[in-house]
């Protein structure tokens, strides 16, 4: 029995399509290993978003290649998929894109017998449709990732996807169905919905988000739903209204912002201006009172102006996020930013990214002191240790509670708990009686 190691970079798809390989490895007869040591094969799924995560996944495979000479790698995902050169990495033995998951059993299998070096990187086409691969068992988590949509049309000047991922494509419902009803018996109590441009499920098919999330809600067994990262432009009034329908669906968004500026945003080719966002989020609030945002902000993009980074740092503060994950613009050959002049030195970017984390941290803090005196519905996932019970709540805010030694554990389940502090990433509480 060949024996499998897997490294995954990047995204919730990736970590979401690495669960599927593994399941049908394990169906034709392949182990699932923990080390890399014991390993016939290693596999690293790859991310290409940045310059940055180039460079580390190249570092990963030079080093696991130094470390294990004779083992067979292979490398797929979404850089070989988007940059071409990989194809002449002599340091895996295996390279293989994004397009046709499922035929990397085949690819693996036929090197480790014949020990022939494989390349197999399909183009994508514009009538490509939706890959179902096999279901992911998440088997140390309690709540389950199920993609849904792949691909992006948006073409944003900062970004490779739309070559790594194709044109958007979305899954069916009935596959959607079974992917939530095998969750279920699997006794998973929450689904992630994910996608490469998740707003734009069910475009081809006259349908939408909602569609979906209905589906998933009326399987037995499942008691949450979430939402990955949503675009703002495609969250209409009627999807809202249809979304807050649904008493499963959690209350949190993540709206991709980017930038708040929006000269910016037009030079990034973002669909929609800082108004248009604002709006957006005093929309959802409508529906969703308890509603958290997070997002996503990019700051050192080519020709961005300390004042367009001032007007950007006064719009996150505006919205208000419980959580932002802020970057650096880094460079990627093959985009339009890539050929822009005003290319930001990173020392600057470097200070504007300390200033808008400090503010974003500082708007956490209040957000999550906020909630203090709240009573709210966690699912918990595992202990801390032998200190704390850990879960979280439908806005995502990490719920800690004390526990004893003699206590059972509580991962799985789903308690009301009031909560009475609250700390830079965490709060903490007791749970009461319903």
């Amino acid at each position: 029995m060949y024996k499998l190691f897997f490294i995954t970079f990047g995204c919730k798809v990736n970590q979401y399509e690495t669960e599927c390989m593994k399941t049908a490895f394990q169906k034709n007869g392949f182990e699932i290993s923990g080390k890399p040591d014991s390993a016939d094969a290693i596999i690293i799924n790859s991310c290409t978003v940045t310059e940055y995560g180039d460079n580390d996944v190249l570092s990963t495979l030079r080093k696991m290649r130094k470390k294990f000479p004779d083992t067979i790698i292979a490398l797929t995902g979404c850089y070989p998929q988007a940059e071409k050169s990989a194809e002449k990495l002599s340091d895996a033995d295996i390279v293989t894109g994004t397009k046709n998951r499922s035929g990397i059993v085949q690819l693996v299998t036929e090197c480790l017998e014949n020990h022939e070096r494989k390349i197999f990187i399909p183009e994508y086409s514009r009538n490509d449709i939706f890959e179902n691969l096999d279901f992911p068992a998440f088997e140390n988590n309690t709540r389950t990732f199920m993609k849904i949509q792949d691909g992006c049309n948006q073409f944003c000047t900062y970004c490779i996807i739309p070559y790594a991922r194709g044109r958007c494509r979305s899954r069916p419902l009935e596959s959607v169905r079974a992917e939530a009803e095998n969750s279920a018996r699997m006794g998973k109590k929450e689904i992630v919905l994910t996608g490469i441009n998740l707003a734009f499920y069910g475009a081809e098919y006259g349908i939408d988000l909602a569609d979906a999330v209905e589906v998933c809600s009326t399987v037995d067994g499942i008691e949450r739903i979430r939402l990955g990262s949503l675009e703002p432009e495609k969250m209409s009034d009627n999807l809202l209204e249809r979304l807050s329908a649904v008493p499963e669906l959690c209350p949190q968004f993540h709206l991709s912002l980017q930038s708040g500026c929006d000269r910016t945003l037009k030079a990034m080719n973002r669909h929609y201006t800082s108004g248009e966002y604002y709006e957006l989020t005093r929309k959802i609030r409508s529906y969703f009172p308890e509603c958290s945002f997070t997002t996503d902000v990019m700051v050192g993009f080519p020709n961005e102006t300390d004042e367009d980074f001032r007007k950007s740092v006064e719009f996150v503060r505006k919205i208000g996020f419980s959580r932002v994950h802020v970057f650096r613009y880094s460079r990627r050959k093959g985009t339009p930013a890539d050929r822009m002049s005003g290319q930001i030195p990173e020392h600057i970017k470097t200070a504007r990214s300390a200033e808008m984390i400090e503010v974003t941290e500082k708007m956490r803090a209040e957000y999550m002191h906020s909630l203090v005196g709240k009573t709210v519905k966690v699912l918990f996932e595992r202990e801390n240790c032998t200190d704390f019970h850990r879960g979280y709540s439908a806005d995502y805010t990490l719920i800690k509670i004390p526990c004893e030694n003699s206590e059972k554990s509580l991962r799985n389940q789903i308690f009301y708990v009031t909560i009475e502090e609250s700390h830079s990433d965490f709060c903490t509480g007791r749970i009461v009686s319903e």
